[in-house]
């Protein structure tokens, strides 16, 4: 097995869905390099672009009650490569300190994919912001197995 890992921050945006209580949402993450950087004063972090193309991301989102919701969805990785995920157990969106955005957390499980994903196992963490005017920016973190 080859274990394939990415930390990539998607912006784009959520709005309705086919149900009041579903929403979409469409991201896309331009190729990255991410450093962190521990120092006496504490720690920075920078993200910074590099080479390369872009990153797709589709999901639905289904809200299952006050803070939580269930998602599935897929990421585009270039040409035909693809996952799919879908959360493990509910994600939490609630109150930021930032009285305009609202955040949360989810864990997605790898159900598969094709191109370099066909038979994709893993899991993917996302932290995300989401404003008052549908603006997402949700930062992943994902470790990837295949064959």
């Amino acid at each position: 097995m080859k274990q394939i890992i990415y930390a990539m921050q998607f912006k784009g945006k959520a709005g309705p869905g086919p149900a009041a209580n579903v929403m979409k949402a469409s991201t896309s993450a331009s190729s990255s390099t991410i450093a962190s950087v521990v120092s006496s004063q504490g720690v920075q972090g920078k993200i910074e672009p590099a080479a390369g193309g872009k990153a797709e991301f589709e999901s639905e989102v289904t809200l299952t009650g006050e803070t939580s919701f269930l998602e599935k969805g897929s990421i585009r990785f270039g040409d035909g490569n693809r996952l799919q995920f879908s959360s493990i157990e509910r994600g939490y969106l609630g109150d930021s300190a930032d009285p305009k955005l609202k955040s949360g957390a989810v864990m997605w499980r790898v159900d598969g994919g094709d191109g370099q994903f066909a038979g994709a196992t893993g899991y993917i963490t996302s932290n995300f912001t989401l404003s008052d005017a549908g603006d997402v920016t949700d930062n992943q973190f994902g470790v990837i197995f295949v064959k």
